[in-house]
């Protein structure tokens, strides 16, 4: 009896552990997808700024996207729940 709880323990620990380094993996992978996100931001707003400068008005163009039914950035593709993708 008391070599079963000993194992429970461990197991406990070891489960402890487990979610204790996941968690820290997925703080790092969410650091870096800021980063990225941040880099792609500013990538953004340099090609709508020399879009800009070149004469182009994208809110005109956006407005026109719309009236004819067309969602500016989307091909009609819907993202499933996490949960069915796992």
């Amino acid at each position: 009896m008391a070599a079963k709880k000993g194992a429970d323990k461990t197991s406990k620990d070891e489960q402890i552990g487990f979610h204790k380094g996941s968690l820290t993996t997925l703080v790092k992978e969410r650091q870096e997808l800021a980063r990225i996100i941040g880099i792609v931001e500013q990538l953004i707003q340099f090609h709508m700024g020399a879009l800009k400068e070149l004469g182009v008005d994208l809110a005109q163009q956006t407005e026109i996207q719309e009236a004819m039914g067309v969602s500016p950035g989307k091909k009609g593709s819907k993202k499933k729940p996490i949960d069915e993708i796992l």
